[in-house]
């Protein structure tokens, strides 16, 4: 085998992992638009706090979402070391860029949200009744 062989065998074998990992990307996004779908559905309200259950779907899909993105962006890195002109590798950063700055604002205002929600628990009064601080 020459190397020339082995090089085209390296690109065609990742970019069927890049495929695959792409094709994984698209189904944990769609699981979590599915789970969103059925949270909008089947919300169940609060009348102490009407829109929670909104940050509750906006907290799974945006978990769903994040992990979708981290797959895309995997896809991109393998098909990074596939790409033989600069303007692949041009096009694959900006996309790559594109990715990382959504997840990292799409983290951040679940991580928000994540926490709003943890100090809206349950807390206890001094008489031991239950109320829900806001």
């Amino acid at each position: 085998m020459d190397t020339r062989t082995i090089e085209e065998m390296f690109k065609e074998f990742a970019s069927y992992v890049a495929l695959g990992v792409e094709l994984l990307a698209v189904a944990v996004i769609a699981v979590g638009a599915i789970e969103a779908i059925a949270g909008v559905i089947m919300q169940k309200s609060n009348p102490l706090r009407p829109f929670a259950w909104k940050k509750e779907v906006f907290i799974r899909f945006g978990s769903w979402l994040l992990l979708g993105l981290e797959f895309a962006l995997a896809a991109d890195i393998v098909r990074s070391a596939i790409s033989p002109t600069w303007t692949q590798i041009g096009q694959l950063a900006a996309i790559a860029g594109i990715r990382t700055f959504l997840n990292y604002f799409l983290e951040r205002d679940v991580d928000k949200f994540t926490e709003q929600s943890a100090e809206v628990e349950e807390v206890h009064t001094p008489n031991d009744t239950v109320e829900a601080r806001v």
